[in-house]
């Protein structure tokens, strides 16, 4: 372990069947509650009325309809009421996104000015309101870390945002198996890039960081199979579930340089064209690896001899080889693996290096991702 690091998260993990319910004993008995939730399919699927079973005697109200890439339109609402009603705590119910924007409503709700400052300068953040979650789709890990996208659709912006950690959130892998296939697929793959984010930089910065982010992938190209042939199946979708989780609540990123180019460059595709960000994140990451194959030549074939098991050829043939097989992984879970499939082309090409230009955006593990070399990363994806 060669760099110096800090680490800590509070988070306490809930996990397993019927774990709904401990609601009950987990809330704060006192406090006046808000409710976030998503477009609706907790009602379909059951979380809903678990969610409503356990809140009996908790003195809560309700708010609907934070959507995927969760927008600071929308948000406003919430804050809105939770301005209005007093609320002194929150629990999250669904997906990434609705944890996500329930995020900046608990950092926005004592706040006096509008949410869209603090996103835009997280420094202004001063109290927030203590929050809890229930996560219905594994994916972004917001259940377990301080970070959050939040978008702007009048400015066609997404951004990263930092605050605070769930106080605890309860992961029942039951509630997953009415998500739809792509969903599943997307989360699946944003799981694996969070992993590659933090995984593909520098060699040997730490052994032990390195081992346990190439078993998440491992386990994640294991289970893609199981989960696709039956969504049911408790313990694949369990492990599919934790190995989200443990994508990003900090656990691999101890002292490893991290990159996170691709996750910024793949906002700027969604903030513009509304795509999901896991779809978004398998067609950049190709291209990243691609263009930056020469600065991330060591990792790239450590990838690819631990994860894909890529032994035989020249140095250059296997990159090749494992970027393939990274690529055949993507189709194999039914996701898209160029710009050109979702009808995106060099116009939205030259909006994002155009913003990354103006923004004097440097991206990567050294920095050197700036609008130019971001243009050469989407030409690649097309």
């Amino acid at each position: 372990m060669k760099n110096n690091f800090e680490f800590k998260n509070p988070t306490q993990l809930i996990f397993g069947k019927g774990t709904i319910a401990q609601l009950a004993k987990e809330l704060p008995k006192n406090e006046k509650i808000l409710v976030t939730y998503g477009g609706g399919s907790v009602k379909q699927n059951g979380v809903y009325e678990q969610v409503c079973h356990a809140l009996k005697g908790f003195n809560y109200v309700e708010f609907w309809g934070i959507e995927p890439n969760p927008t600071v339109e929308t948000l406003r609402k919430a804050i809105d009421l939770g301005k209005r009603e007093n609320i002194t705590y929150i629990l999250a119910v669904g997906g990434g996104s609705v944890i996500d924007g329930t995020k900046l409503i608990s950092s926005a709700i004592p706040y006096d000015g509008d949410a869209w400052e603090l996103v835009l300068k997280p420094s202004k953040i001063g109290k927030m309101i203590p929050f809890a979650s229930v996560i219905t789709l594994p994916a972004t890990g917001s259940e377990m870390n301080c970070g959050a996208v939040i978008s702007n659709a009048e400015k066609q912006e997404k951004y990263a945002f930092y605050s605070s950690y769930p106080q605890f959130s309860i992961l029942d892998p039951a509630t997953t198996f009415s998500l739809p296939d792509f969903q599943i697929a997307c989360g699946i793959a944003d799981t694996f890039i969070h992993v590659l984010e933090q995984y593909l930089t520098v060699t040997e910065e730490s052994a032990l960081m390195d081992r346990w982010s190439e078993g998440i992938m491992q386990t994640l190209i294991e289970l893609a199979p199981q989960i696709k042939t039956n969504k049911t199946n408790y313990e694949a979708m369990a492990e599919f579930m934790l190995c989200a989780t443990m994508a990003l609540n900090g656990f691999t990123a101890m002292g490893v340089t991290e990159d996170w180019a691709t996750h910024l460059i793949g906002h700027e595709i969604t903030a513009l064209h509304g795509i999901t960000h896991g779809q978004t994140l398998v067609i950049v990451i190709l291209g990243t690896m691609k263009v930056m194959k020469e600065q991330k030549k060591e990792k790239i074939l450590q990838f690819g001899a631990r994860v894909f098991h890529i032994s035989e050829g020249t140095e250059e043939q296997r990159m090749d080889k494992t970027i393939a097989a990274c690529e055949q992984f993507f189709r194999s879970i039914g996701l898209a693996t160029k710009l050109s499939e979702l009808n995106i082309g060099k116009e939205t090409i030259t909006t994002i290096k155009e913003r990354f230009i103006k923004r004097n955006t440097r991206l990567g593990e050294r920095g050197n991702i700036d609008g130019n070399v971001t243009e050469e990363i989407l030409i690649a994806c097309l």
